[in-house]
């Protein structure tokens, strides 16, 4: 009996010995298994990660590159709008900084066109509307820095019989050089022009290039400068407009300026400084300071700025002036309207100089003239233009500008004199046109100011003056 029951027991032990041996090696297997399982799982979900992140810098790479591609598409498709009508956009070319430039084909189309427009409309057609133009601004000026609130202004644009390349590149300059929360519209004003491109070519180009930006206003007969100017006011719907010759380029920073200065006071009228650009060449030619005023004959002038400006030595300061340059000036709409606007019996330019300026100086207000920007003709900036002669007589070149300030004005003539651009003052200082000569006489531009005086109108403005400007050719 005892022998049996050792033996039962041993059987026993060793069947548990077994039994366990089994489990323990069913356990290891299937914890290598399990082990095996967390790398192959762990391997899947690194490599699918990789392949994640592979996925997004590919699916990121794609989409810049269609972006890219679509900007190309988009710009080209813009810039093709030029080529069929003989211009030309974009950086390069002929007239970059201002410089002059000539043409070695110049023929009999070009001396017709001369004698069409007053400048050389064809070497126009060859520079790029999009050129750059040096900026003249003192270094004070550049420095100016502006409040985030300024209000936005309304371009408008007069012309009648203007090349269309002048033209344009008036509005790619002031569309340019105008911060887009600053630039409400730019209102073209044609005053019933006979030229054919200025119908159909213009109005498609602006409708495809700057839709909703640019309007276009066709009086349906001629009204004369002084009225195309109160239909384009009638038009704008910014708080301030700034009225320009369709001949000006605009400046980096012209607006500011002008729009602080209005800000501060809107019953300042404000003219930019301007400089010059040659009729012949386009070359921007830089004009000194000089406030503007008028003889007994009522002709605007250029004259020497007031000795307590000069004695400020501070050359961003706006310049009180008496008179003002009509054909690049910015002023606050309602005041302008308070104040009577521009009078409809003028036929012909250049009485308002003279008459805005007394007005506003019979209210309490201020002009000034501002030198913080400039403007050159057909560039980006305006610069007062020079007057290029057809026959005996001179007709006004175009200004433009660019930058930050516009300097305005145009000279035109008639017969064989020459009767010079304008300058509109309002606010402290006010900077003005140019002067142009015909034949064997010359009559220099003048500006008219109200209140203390106003500098310039599309200007830049620096310190609390006003560089504006415009240039015309």
């Amino acid at each position: 009996m005892a022998v049996a029951r050792k033996i039962r027991t041993l059987l026993t032990v060793n069947i548990l010995v077994f039994v366990g041996i089994v489990l323990f090696s069913v356990y290891c297997r299937l914890q290598g298994r399990s082990q095996e399982l967390v790398r192959i799982v762990s391997g899947d979900r690194r490599v699918r990660s990789r392949h994640a992140k592979v996925g997004t810098l590919g699916d990121r790479e794609a989409i810049l590159q269609r972006l890219d591609h679509l900007e190309e598409v988009v710009y080209n498709q813009l810039n093709g709008l030029a080529k069929p009508i003989g211009l030309v956009e974009g950086p390069g070319g002929l007239g970059q900084g201002g410089l002059a430039a000539t043409l070695r084909d110049d023929g009999q189309e070009a001396e017709g066109k001369y004698e069409e427009y007053g400048y050389n409309a064809q070497l126009s057609d060859r520079i790029s509307l999009d050129r750059s133009i040096p900026d003249y601004r003192p270094r004070k000026c550049r420095q100016m820095s502006y409040a985030q609130d300024l209000p936005q202004v309304s371009v408008v644009f007069i012309f009648v019989n203007e090349a269309l390349s002048v033209i344009l590149r008036s509005v790619h300059s002031v569309v340019n050089h105008t911060p887009s929360q600053l630039l409400k519209e730019v209102i073209l004003v044609d005053d019933n022009s006979d030229n054919v491109e200025l119908k159909f070519n213009l109005d498609q180009y602006v409708n495809k290039r700057y839709p909703g930006l640019v309007k276009i206003v066709r009086n349906s007969r001629r009204e004369g400068l002084i009225r195309a100017r109160l239909q384009g006011w009638k038009a704008a719907t910014a708080p301030v407009v700034g009225f320009f010759d369709a001949h000006v380029e605009f400046n980096t920073g012209w607006a500011e300026p002008a729009l602080s200065r209005i800000r501060e006071d809107r019953r300042r009228i404000v003219l930019p400084a301007i400089d010059n650009i040659k009729y012949s060449t386009f070359e921007v030619q830089q004009y000194a300071n000089a406030a503007h005023g008028y003889n007994w004959g009522l002709w605007c002038m250029y004259i020497i700025p007031p000795q307590d400006w000069l004695d400020r030595g501070d050359e961003s300061a706006p310049i009180r002036t008496p008179a003002m340059i009509g054909c690049s000036f910015v002023v606050d709409r309602e005041y302008f309207g308070d104040i009577g606007l521009l009078d409809p019996g003028m036929e012909v330019y250049g009485g308002e100089n003279v008459e805005l300026g007394m007005r506003v100086s019979a209210a309490p207000v201020s002009r000034d003239r501002v030198r913080a920007s400039e403007a050159t003709a057909s560039g980006n900036r305006m610069r007062a233009s020079e007057a290029a002669v057809s026959g005996d007589g001179v007709r006004a070149s175009v200004a433009a500008a660019s930058g930050d300030g516009v300097r305005a004005s145009a000279a035109t003539a008639s017969g064989d004199g020459v009767r010079a651009s304008e300058a509109a003052v309002s606010g402290d200082g006010v900077r003005a046109s140019a002067a142009t000569a015909s034949g064997d006489g010359v009559r220099a531009s003048a500006a008219m100011a109200s209140g203390d005086g106003v500098r310039a109108s599309v200007a830049a403005v620096s310190g609390d003056r006003v560089r504006a400007s415009a240039a015309m050719v």
